[in-house]
């Protein structure tokens, strides 16, 4: 089969992580843009990429490009593109996607038109009036940017956010890819002591814990391409096997403490899905009186911002109380507070080494970094 594309999109501010580890990956010329990452890749690939990627949101699987400017470009340009190669008889191919700054907007619209030409090029192929859609989902995707046309599949499925060990959480719960992306950010790598203050629903720790294992995230879940005719099944166990193969196993020291009793035992049982409670453990504590005498650690966390969860004055105060207890951690701890809050440096007690602007769903916050010594 001729060389394949794929297409990640992530939140804004990870696109250059998410390329380093398709890199990481050996996949070829891998290419960065605004919200997502481009490469080439092999059918083998597939798997592997929705197994291991840890800070994408979900893996396209590019099917064509071209110019449109009206409808009838539109229709034409994908009627041309064979479907019948990736979508079997029965399969049922639903349509959705997006369009900025082209002429064609309106994105119903453009749906249906989408829609109608791949019914008008299946059918013919298969020589049906009219496709059942009753087998295996082959969900298509569009995007329309400055009138390029994009056609996708979706090998996902629910977003790679979704890795399967969180099915209860707290208020305000981090996703996943942005907690993975924090503890990248902050380049532990498993050797010092970890801690998250705010570990509400234990998401960060837990991320900690499958990167210091070197565990695939995507392990304990499915995916759409699974179900896939044209894409060989043993590739998924194989894809799987060299994932298990590459694991550490080691003796690790995070730790995540919330206030909220009941959000530590949601996090221990979120710790338990995810096959990582032997790595990370939990307690009831108050970010405020947060201590270690370790000379090295990391403390990476994302507390309350004050526009959802507290009232604002609260939530400077809570900063104001945490910032006193991180200024006596030893020398060489290294802290990553991520927040939206605008006043967040003054009430924390002291400017930020360096910021980065990153997002949490929709909203716009910054990664604040206050650095401890390094070794040697």
């Amino acid at each position: 089969m001729r060389e394949l594309e794929l297409l990640i999109p992530t939140l804004f501010g990870l696109e250059g992580l998410c390329a380093d580890e398709l890199r990481r990956l050996g996949l070829p010329w891998v290419r960065a843009e605004n919200g997502r990452v481009c490469c080439g890749a092999k059918p083998a690939d597939i798997p592997r990429v929705n197994l291991n990627l840890r800070t994408g949101e979900r893996v396209l699987l590019v099917l064509g490009r071209y110019q449109a400017r009206d409808f009838d470009a539109l229709f034409e340009g994908a009627r041309a593109l064979p479907w019948e190669e990736m979508i079997p008889r029965d399969g049922a191919f639903p349509v959705k996607g997006y369009s900025l700054n082209s002429q064609l907007r309106a994105v119903p619209a453009c749906q249906s038109i989408l829609k109608k030409a791949l019914a008008a090029r299946l059918g013919e192929r298969y020589g049906l009036n009219t496709l059942p859609e009753s087998g295996v989902l082959y969900q298509v995707q569009f995007s329309i940017m400055k009138d390029q046309v994009t056609l996708m599949l979706d090998t996902t499925g629910p977003g790679l956010h979704k890795r399967g060990y969180r099915a209860v959480g707290v208020a305000a719960p981090l996703r996943e890819t942005l907690a993975a992306a924090m503890v990248l950010l902050s380049r532990y790598r498993g050797k010092d002591p970890f801690c998250d203050p705010f570990c509400g629903s234990g998401t960060i720790p837990i991320e900690a814990a499958l990167i210091a294992k070197n565990r695939a995230p995507g392990l304990n879940r499915s995916f759409s391409a699974q179900k896939w005719r044209w894409l060989d099944s043993g590739l998924w166990l194989r894809a799987g096997d060299e994932a298990m193969d590459g694991e550490y196993h080691g003796a690790y020291e995070i730790w995540g403490g919330d206030v909220d009793p009941r959000a530590v035992e949601v996090a221990r049982d979120n710790a338990a899905k995810a096959d990582v409670e032997d790595a990370v453990r939990f307690s009831v504590a108050d970010a405020a009186g947060f201590c270690r005498r370790e000379p090295y650690g990391r403390v990476v966390t994302n507390p309350p911002y004050g526009e959802r969860l507290l009232e604002k004055r609260e939530a400077e105060s809570l900063y104001r109380a945490f910032g006193r207890a991180v200024r006596d951690l030893p020398g060489g701890w290294q802290v990553e507070v991520l927040s939206s809050h605008t006043e967040f440096e003054r009430s924390f007690g002291r400017p930020a080494e360096k910021k980065r602007k990153l997002y949490n769903g929709m909203l716009k916050c910054d990664l604040f970094f206050y650095g401890g010594k390094k070794r040697g």
